[in-house]
C-alpha cells in the first residue's frame, strides 16, 4: 500500500510526542531542517511481524518493536521520523516517504527492494505451488533485479542524498529465510529453500553495490540471523501463517531486536 504522509515523531519509547510546525517558531525551523533520524523503507523497516503496532491510522503496520524505534530510544534521539511502511517499493519511498528529510537530518536508515523484486509473489508461489514453480518464481525475481532494480535504487538513493546532504545513510539488507537441513518436517524441499536463500543473496549484493556507489553504508544482517532462520531451532522469522499471511516471512520482535538492531548499531 502506498503511504503519502510521513509520521514525524520525537524519540520516546512509543513515539508519543510529535514534531509540530508553526511559522515563526523554533519548532518550525527544526521541522524545516528535518528530524535528526529518519527511518524509511518497507515492511522490514516498519516492523511488520513484530507486533505492538502503532496507531497511525494507516495499514503501514509500524511497530513499536521495529529496529528504528529501538535504536532511536536507545540513543535518545532528539527528533525521529518513522516513515517506513508495509508493502513499500522504491517508488513508494521516493514519492511518499522523503518529506521529513532535510538539511538537519543526520541519520537515514532503510530496507527496500524486496517488493520491487517480487519476493511477495515468490513466497506465495513457493508456499502453494510446489518446488518446480518455486524455482521458476525465484528465477523470475532474479531477472527482475537484473533488469530494473538497480536503476530504481539509484533514483531513490540520489533523491535521499539531495534532500539530506549531511546525513549518514545506512541501507540494511535482508536475512536468509531458511535454515537448510533444519527442523521443518513439511513444506518446501531444501532445493527450493536454498534457491530462495540464493535469491536473497543476489538481492543483498545488488543493494550493497548500489549503496556503495552512492557513498552509503550497507549493513548485512545475514550473519546476525544465522541459526535463527525458518526451520532453525530458534527462528526469528515467521513461517507461513494462513491466519496472518501478511506477517509470514517477516522478522519477529527478537528478529528486530537481536538481528536488525545490532547490525545497525555496528555501523552507526
Amino acid at each position: 500500500m502506498r503511504h503519502t504522509r510521513t509520521a514525524a515523531c520525537s524519540s520516546a519509547l512509543l513515539l508519543a510526542a510529535c514534531l509540530v510546525t508553526a511559522p515563526g517558531t523554533a519548532q518550525a525551523a527544526a521541522a524545516r531542517a528535518g528530524p535528526g533520524y529518519v527511518a524509511l523503507g518497507d515492511s522490514y523497516s516498519a516492523g511488520l511481524g513484530a507486533g505492538d503496532y502503532l496507531p497511525t491510522g494507516t495499514n503501514c503496520k509500524r511497530s513499536g518493536r521495529a529496529y528504528p524505534v529501538l535504536w532511536a530510544s536507545a540513543h535518545r534521539v532528539a527528533s525521529f521520523a518513522f516513515a517506513a511502511c508495509n508493502h513499500a517499493r522504491t517508488g513508494d519511498v521516493l514519492s511518499g516517504q522523503l518529506g521529513a528529510l532535510g538539511a538537519g537530518t543526520r541519520l537515514v536508515t532503510l530496507t527496500v527492494g524486496g517488493m520491487d523484486a517480487g519476493f511477495t509473489g515468490v513466497m506465495t508461489t513457493c508456499a502453494l505451488g510446489g518446488t518446480s514453480r518455486c524455482l521458476s518464481a525465484v528465477a523470475g525475481a532474479r531477472a527482475t533485479m537484473d533488469r530494473s532494480l538497480g536503476d530504481s535504487l539509484d533514483r531513490l538513493y540520489s533523491a535521499i542524498r539531495d534532500r539530506a546532504p549531511a546525513a549518514r545513510v545506512v541501507v540494511l539488507g535482508y536475512p536468509h529465510l531458511y535454515h537448510l537441513r533444519g527442523t521443518c518436517e513439511m513444506g518446501l524441499q531444501d532445493s527450493a529453500r536454498a534457491a530462495i536463500n540464493d535469491g536473497v543473496d543476489d538481492l543483498d549484493a545488488l543493494i550493497a553495490r548500489r549503496a556503495a556507489a552512492h557513498g552509503f553504508t550497507y549493513a548485512d544482517v545475514r550473519a546476525a540471523f544465522a541459526g535463527h532462520e525458518i526451520c532453525s531451532g530458534s527462528p526469528w522469522l515467521h513461517s507461513v501463517d494462513a491466519l496472518s499471511f501478511t506477517e509470514s516471512y517477516h522478522p519477529t520482535a527478537p528478529g528486530q531486536a537481536l538481528g536488525y538492531l545490532p547490525a545497525l548499531d555496528r555501523v552507526s
